[in-house]
């Protein structure tokens, strides 16, 4: 079997601070409200008392098959949190959960709420739809963030206790279940536990369930029918759902609920990683390419039916119906970050830069106590972000990508320094056994114009990668005011020389008003426009608009030259916004009419478009990123 080198090496969020106008402000909101508001909740709603094990049937609010994954999700962010915030609240609420925790788990070394107090005769019966192991990944990721965050162990050994409990159960060993959990995440969480124990029975756990997927015999089938139940008889109606119609290595489409799927190909990246394995990144390659060419939204989104949370053929892509999930956009974060640090190939940050502008970081308003869990590209003015969901998932999710967002920007290897990402600030690296630190000066996503400086501890020959967008056309780059023309490789600048404290790379990136055009095949989008500057995809609000449907404006396609970009420090936080001038068809004259012969008329008018991370922060109302594309006749 052929064999890999990993290539890179992240940075960690801690060593990297960010202190611009776009990130900073949604780091402070997320520490200060979003993290805050979900503990809250998970107070209200029964999910930490779950954790005291005082359930008894006949009581109301039983603990509920997935409560555990979102109490982790929120201990994982306030990890996080605290690794570069100190707060004696936070700390001591997150204590207090891992206190509960050590006092709820069972001799075995068994955790969870649900099957603990609720249907204790029931443990590892339905792997198909109950969220055991996917609970139990949620955990070990938490406790493993935990124990990075605050050195303190305990909660990394009650979830080893729990990961060495679920080995005895499952495997090939005889006498162990073939089984594997219909919602994927224990396979990613097993090799962070790896990696912070260096427990190689954790590896080869998670190498299991990735490769046991989809074989046959079915375990579904098999565990189905010692329920007394008939397989056949699934609300899905096919393994795909799950991604166990085959198993993974066969796998060349991206099919079935897109956040199942998004863990399995992240826990799949990170085998190929630590085993070497060529055929298994050979695979997250071609279901990359199918995602990318075919079931991608513009904004990064992913998952276009609300029936499966998930795919459904190749172009189908609407925009009013788009589901497009928070927590499947995070996982394609997840996704492209691991590829990325495989192969130190641009095209995965470019994937990662576009859903974090748009379709990830748009799950959360700006005040960051409300959130969606689908992310339509048109709404009608009745879509719009809640404080809660009863299936929760998106909010804690998107805290803790929040809490660990500088870990994206910056990689490291023996010989190099990467910058993938870009935002004021600054970053320490480690390159060659020696320290450098990277500062960032840019007003980015707003402006083109990145310096970055390079301030080794003393002067230091390595290659600096600096990422030159997919989205840019034209671009400029010198190094102490000099003019450089460096070597691209992978979509990256390639500047190798002795590194002197003070050296300054200036890179101007081109950043037009571009009009984005979809696929023929997206029948959708067929005759319509997105607008994009930079990094970020743009929507029309009616708010903006006087109420005026946004469905009967259009805009020429062959002219951009009217479209304006202006910065408004006093809008959503401060954002840049769009203007230019489109056509608007009249009403005036139908009367009752549905039909006529004669072609609508139309008017001028004026046009602003926002960022669409920053929709339904106003007054509610319309929505819409796709936009006529002229044919309508002034008069």
């Amino acid at each position: 079997m052929s064999t890999i080198a990993p290539t890179l090496e992240p940075v960690s969020f801690t060593a990297v601070s960010l202190h611009d106008s776009f990130w900073a402000p949604r780091l402070e909101v997320n520490r200060s409200a979003t993290i805050p508001h979900v503990h809250e909740w998970c107070e209200r709603t029964g999910r930490l008392a779950a954790w005291d094990l005082n359930w008894k049937p006949g009581d109301q609010n039983p603990p509920h098959i997935f409560w555990d994954s979102d109490v982790a999700k929120w201990a994982e962010a306030a990890s996080y949190s605290l690794a570069t915030h100190p707060d004696r609240r936070l700390a001591a609420q997150l204590d207090a959960l891992v206190a509960k925790m050590a006092r709820a788990q069972q001799p075995d070394g068994y955790l969870n709420t649900h099957y603990i107090a609720v249907e204790p005769d029931k443990r590892w019966t339905n792997l198909r739809d109950r969220h055991e192991m996917y609970c139990a990944g949620h955990l070990i990721e938490a406790a493993v963030a935990h124990f990075q965050a605050t050195g303190d162990r305990t909660m990394l050994d009650v979830l080893s206790r729990y990961a060495d409990h679920i080995e005895t159960q499952f495997g090939r060993e005889p006498g162990k279940k073939r089984g594997y959990c219909g919602h994927e995440e224990i396979e990613l969480a097993l090799v962070r536990l790896y990696r912070a124990t260096g427990e190689g029975r954790y590896l080869r756990l998670a190498q299991y369930f990735v490769e046991e997927r989809g074989q046959t015999p079915h375990y579904y089938d098999v565990e189905a029918q010692a329920r007394g139940e008939d397989p056949a008889r699934f609300r899905f109606g096919n393994y795909g759902y799950m991604q166990a119609h085959r198993p993974a290595r066969e796998q060349a489409e991206v099919v079935g609920h897109a956040v199942r799927a998004m863990y399995l190909y992240s826990a799949m990246a990170d085998l190929a990683r630590e085993t070497g394995d060529a055929e298994l990144l050979q695979t997250c390659e071609r279901l990359w390419r199918h995602l990318t060419t075919k079931r991608l939204y513009v904004t990064g989104g992913i998952g276009s039916s609300s029936s499966n949370e998930g795919f459904t053929r190749d172009y189908d892509l609407p925009d009013e119906n788009a589901y497009a999930e928070t927590c499947a956009a995070i996982g394609l974060v997840f996704w492209s970050h691991r590829m990325l640090q495989l192969t130190g190939d641009g095209q995965y940050a470019d994937a990662m830069e576009r859903v974090l502008h748009n379709g990830a970081i748009s799950g959360v308003s700006l005040d960051g106590r409300r959130f969606f869990y689908e992310n339509p590209l048109a709404s009608r003015g009745d879509h719009h972000r809640q404080e809660w969901y009863d299936c929760a998932c998106c909010p804690p999710n998107i805290a803790r990508l929040i809490a660990s967002l500088g870990g994206y920007f910056y990689s490291q290897s023996d010989d190099g320094a990467w910058v993938h990402l870009f935002a004021q600030g600054e970053a320490r690296l480690r390159i060659g056994g020696r320290e450098v630190t990277l500062k960032q000066t840019t007003t980015y996503p707003w402006d083109g114009l990145v310096k970055i400086e390079v301030i080794p501890s003393s002067p230091l020959t390595f290659t600096l990668h600096v990422r030159v967008p997919g989205w840019c056309e034209a671009w400029e780059v010198n190094v102490n005011g000099e003019p450089a023309a460096p070597a691209i490789s992978k979509g990256y600048i390639r500047l190798t020389r002795e590194w002197k404290p003070g050296d300054v790379v200036t890179l101007n990136l081109a950043m037009p008003v571009r009009y984005v055009h979809a696929n023929p095949n997206i029948r959708q989008s067929l005759g319509r426009v997105a607008l994009q500057r930079g990094p970020m995809l743009y929507c029309l609000e009616g708010v903006d608009h006087d109420g005026l449907a946004l469905d009967r404006i259009s805009v020429s396609v062959h002219d951009l030259s009217s479209w304006q970009a202006e910065f408004n420090p006093g809008l959503l936080g401060g954002v840049t916004v769009l203007r230019g001038h489109g056509m608007a068809v009249k009403d005036e004259g139908w009367g009752d009419e549905l039909y006529r012969f004669d072609s609508p008329q139309a008017r001028p008018i004026d046009v602003m478009a926002v960022p669409y991370c920053v929709w339904d922060n106003r007054v509610p109302g319309e929505m819409r990123v796709w936009m006529r594309g002229g044919g309508v006749r002034g008069r």
